[in-house]
């Protein structure tokens, strides 16, 4: 069981006045961390600490705190194992794909390393004897509220951006997944000076009490509803703030591909993470041309998965992340079929431990059911079947959200329709994930706003200043 510790002012241990709380496994009930929970007193004093430790750490030489965040990058890869079994023990990973998630976050912390040195401002043209530039510095103080569903690669890159730029960091992991925000920040503090990042834990009064003090940014990933919290404190402090909320992230099928093929993709998309992913497939648009193939061959897809705790090599499709979850996510299907949807694999709840969930396919839904329209982040392929693949385009473009969104064709024409009118952040053609690295994108409506990955959220923790050099009396120097 792991005991966690904040991190307050270069302090290990400090805080936890607000209690204790306990995270269980979701594959079997068992606890696995003890967490203290940080009173609003000891946030306020960890945010005064952090301004202390500000000035220093910004006037830090670039090169130098990039050194120190590919040092940072080495103490995570050290313990990279250990990072990802905690992932699995606290919210039911596999663990394959927890040490997918650490290694991506390692790679994400040498590549702002690799990035942070170069970037400059611009010189401006201006006045002969005069000097105009623009140039890029820290904001100041960060706060970082981080989610459960991939803990250690997002956190990874709201982290290395905002420390690399010059800011100190107030990280808040989720609840759900503490430990291992915990094994991340003793990882990151053992290469930074003292007060540079600090870590507090707790439930969602911690988050909210961290959004409401004197920062200068609020980062968050995870739900709106959350988000939008965040941007209601920070409309009355005056931070800057970054959101990746939620999203219902849909699928277009085209009817000319092949619909096997289609349903491995949809499969991918809707069960991966047992779909506990912020760009997973919630919502699938099937052209009628192939809807019934399609159709068996994802409900197939579906059955053949290996269902375990995620510490098991075998298992494909783990636990929700507690039960609290599951019943959120069965409740949309059972209101669904309630609405006349049709349940063709799954959709009932298992009897022993934990929070399992089966990978559940449901035909003869309508646009507007709440499966449709609300996100469910769980392993369920809700299916709208339409008779143009412009019916499915404006369907999969009426929606609160804006996150992502996959179209599977094999028409150019309607490939450059789509990412030209979809309304959304990322646009991806017949690969429901993948991409290069350092892809970024604006969330948009319900879903963010600002950037939250590559290169430009090194910007995002910048501001840029303005600066114009005259001689004195208007001469010459």
């Amino acid at each position: 069981m792991y005991t966690v510790a904040q991190l307050i002012g270069g302090v290990w241990g400090a805080g936890g006045e607000g209690g204790e709380l306990v995270v269980h496994d979701p594959a079997d009930g068992s606890p696995v961390s003890s967490v203290p929970v940080a009173t609003a007193d000891e946030v306020g004093k960890a945010v005064e600490a952090a301004r202390g430790a500000a000035a220093e750490w910004a006037a830090t030489a670039p090169a130098d705190r990039a050194a120190a965040l590919h040092r940072a990058a080495d103490a995570v890869a050290a313990v990279a194992d250990e990072l990802a079994r905690a992932t699995t023990a606290e919210m039911g990973k596999p663990l394959a794909d927890a040490r997918g998630g650490v290694e991506a976050g390692i790679g994400t912390l040498r590549q702002y390393a690799e990035l942070a040195p170069v970037r400059g401002g611009r010189t401006l043209h201006g006045g002969t004897h005069a000097l105009d530039f623009m140039v890029p510095q820290p904001r100041g103080v960060v706060a970082a509220i981080t989610p459960w569903n991939d803990p250690v690669a997002v956190s990874c890159g709201l982290l290395g951006a905002a420390l690399v730029t010059g800011n100190v960091v107030l990280h808040k992991p989720s609840e759900r997944a503490p430990a291992t925000g915990w094994l991340l920040a003793r990882a990151l503090d053992s290469a930074l000076p003292p007060g540079v990042l600090s870590l507090l834990t707790g439930g969602p009064e911690v988050g909210a009490a961290l959004a409401a003090q004197e920062v200068d940014v609020v980062a968050h990933v995870g739900s709106t509803a959350t988000g939008r919290a965040i941007a209601a404190a920070a409309a009355r402090t005056g931070a800057k703030v970054l959101l990746e909320n939620g999203g219902s992230d849909p699928l277009v099928v085209d009817g000319d591909v092949d619909p096997v093929w289609a349903a491995g993709q949809a499969a991918v998309g809707a069960f991966a993470n047992a779909g506990q992913i912020c760009v997973a497939v919630e919502r699938i648009y099937v052209h009628r041309d192939v809807a019934e193939d399609f159709t068996q061959a994802l409900v197939e897809r579906a059955e053949r998965l290996r269902v375990g705790p995620g510490g098991d090599p075998a298992t494909e499709l783990g636990p929700l992340v507690d039960r609290r979850h599951r019943d959120h996510v069965h409740g949309q299907v059972t209101a669904a079929v309630a609405e006349g949807a049709r349940v063709r694999t799954g959709g009932t709840l298992p009897d022993g431990p934990g929070a399992f969930y089966p990978a559940t396919v449901v035909t003869d839904c309508r646009h507007d059911m709440t499966l449709v329209r609300e996100e469910t982040f769980g392993p369920v392929a809700a299916i709208v079947v339409v008779d143009s693949f412009s019916e499915a385009l404006r369907c999969a473009a009426d929606s609160p959200y804006g996150l992502a969104a996959t179209v599977l064709t094999g028409s150019m024409s309607h490939a450059q329709r789509a990412w030209r009118e979809l309304p959304v952040g990322t646009v991806k053609i017949n690969a429901v994930f993948g991409g290069a690295p350092g892809g970024a994108a604006h969330p948009r409506r319900a879903s963010g706003h600002g950037f939250g990955y590559g290169p430009e959220l090194l910007d995002e923790f910048t501001a840029t200043k303005a600066v114009h050099i005259e001689a004195p009396g208007g001469g010459h120097w």
